[in-house]
């Protein structure tokens, strides 16, 4: 079975940080490129920020570029994103998810992903 686990999310005030994982279990971390999607009352699903499984590279969305850090510690199965200078629009339910894309550039696109976590809430508010 192939699980993503999302976890770091909570309460913060505006400009503040929250650091989320994504625990992947059930296949190799290395071969699978992850995304981070979010979706907000009333508003589709979008996708953030992804991290490619070859090189490392990564792609931010430009309304979190300069704020947000993906990362990946394959050792650990774990890919996280920094959140710095939040602010209320980015609340949401977070996910991650994998895509079986080893030799391929990461996709901020949801159609590729097979593999989604549960999600976890992340709230913006003074």
């Amino acid at each position: 079975q192939l699980q993503l686990v999302e976890s770091g999310g909570g309460l913060v005030q505006p400009g503040g940080s929250l650091r989320l994982s994504c625990a992947t279990s059930g296949f190799t971390l290395d071969y699978y490129a992850i995304g981070w999607f979010r979706q907000a009352p009333g508003k589709e699903r979008e996708g953030v920020s992804c991290i490619s499984s070859s090189d490392g590279s990564t792609y931010y969305v430009d309304s979190v570029k300069g704020r947000f850090t993906i990362s990946r510690d394959n050792a650990k199965n774990t890919v996280y994103l920094q959140m710095n200078s939040l602010e209320p629009e980015d609340t949401a339910v977070y996910y991650c998810a994998a895509e079986n894309a080893r030799f391929s550039l990461c996709t901020i696109r949801e159609g590729p992903y097979d593999y989604w976590g549960q999600g976890t809430q992340v709230t913006v508010s003074s």
